[in-house]
């Protein structure tokens, strides 16, 4: 709690500052980079930004290294996001339906059944899909670093089996804050509920949530399983994650460090993916032997219902341009 009330007052010291404000990493902290994550020490993208401190670390003699908050310290997605815009930290890694909103590009990533799979969404993200998203966050303070897994997102629930939409007509399901989540889910039939997910845990056991929609991972490094005893196989969306910097600890860097920086982001995503698939298979089994019902749905059926909302979006040019280039990746 000190830890956060630390960087909430340097938010607003940057915010009271405005553009003027000095760069984070030119701020006195002698080459000393924060980081933040909601997630557990050991999950993929944790790892994955601990890999990045070792080597900055290690190529740079000591001269920049990376201390990172996990496990939520520093508080939820939306709030870490603000604070890399405004200098108050260096690096947040966050989901990307989170920044639906301030960065518009981020939505043709969330789509509804617009990846196929995880092979299909590394190779988007490999290539000009990857590259375009990243480079829209330019002009908002920030920069993209690299994107990474985030599975495949699927309903749990702590009432019934879900097997076609019809099954969520009147369940309250947890959903990011995120307007196209919000929508899909209603779409469903469901009562979408935004949380963040530090919330979920409780929110079922009071029930005041049903469940919630997320990948197996993170269902079981959250222990949501032990609230929520169905899986269903929906695989609706397979948006990733997103590492950001902030605008001003970039321009505060000079032309070699950056490269640096810019390339152990980009090799990260390897240790990222390796990380991820070896945990996810593990999760799986995991909350299998402690007894979770598992089932698959009607795909089809989901497709139809989600189909609507899909084409709303689509009728954005950008977002249709990018989706284009998802699907010809198929």
């Amino acid at each position: 709690m000190r830890r956060r009330r630390f960087i909430a007052a340097g938010l607003g010291v940057a915010c009271a500052a405005g553009a003027g404000a000095m760069p984070a990493l030119a701020a006195g902290r002698n080459g000393l980079l924060t980081a933040t994550d909601v997630h557990v020490s050991d999950y993929p993208t944790v790892e994955a930004m601990r890999w990045i401190g070792q080597t900055l670390e290690r190529e740079t003699r000591g001269r920049l290294r990376i201390r990172l908050y996990h496990s939520g310290q520093l508080g939820r997605e939306a709030e870490a996001i603000d604070m890399a815009r405004f200098g108050a930290i260096d690096f947040a890694r966050v989901y990307s339906g989170a920044l639906n909103n301030a960065f518009p590009l981020t939505r043709a990533l969330c789509l509804p059944y617009a990846f196929d799979s995880v092979a299909h969404m590394r190779r988007s993200m490999d290539g000009e899909v990857g590259r375009a998203v990243l480079d829209g966050f330019s002009g908002r303070g920030l920069v993209g670093l690299a994107i990474y897994d985030s599975g495949a997102r699927c309903f749990y629930n702590a009432r019934r089996p879900i097997r076609t939409p019809a099954d969520l007509h009147g369940m309250k399901i947890r959903v990011p804050v995120s307007d196209i989540f919000i929508r899909l889910l209603r779409q469903f039939g469901a009562n979408a509920t935004p949380l963040s997910l530090g919330e979920v845990y409780s929110g079922m056991e009071t029930r005041m949530i049903d469940g919630a929609e997320n990948n197996i991972r993170s269902f079981h490094s959250s222990r949501h399983f032990e609230a929520a005893r169905y899986w269903s196989q929906s695989e609706h969306s397979y948006a990733p994650d997103v590492l950001l910097l902030s605008r001003r600890t970039w321009d505060a860097l000079d032309a070699g460090d950056r490269e640096l920086l810019r390339d152990a982001a980009r090799r990260s995503v390897a240790v990222m993916r390796e990380a991820w698939d070896a945990s996810e298979a593990a999760a799986r089994e995991e909350v299998l032997a402690a007894g979770i019902e598992a089932n698959e749905v009607d795909i089809d059926a989901f497709r139809a219902a989600a189909a609507p909302l899909l084409a709303g979006y689509r009728r954005d040019p950008r977002i249709e341009a990018l989706y284009a280039q998802i699907r010809a990746t198929a």
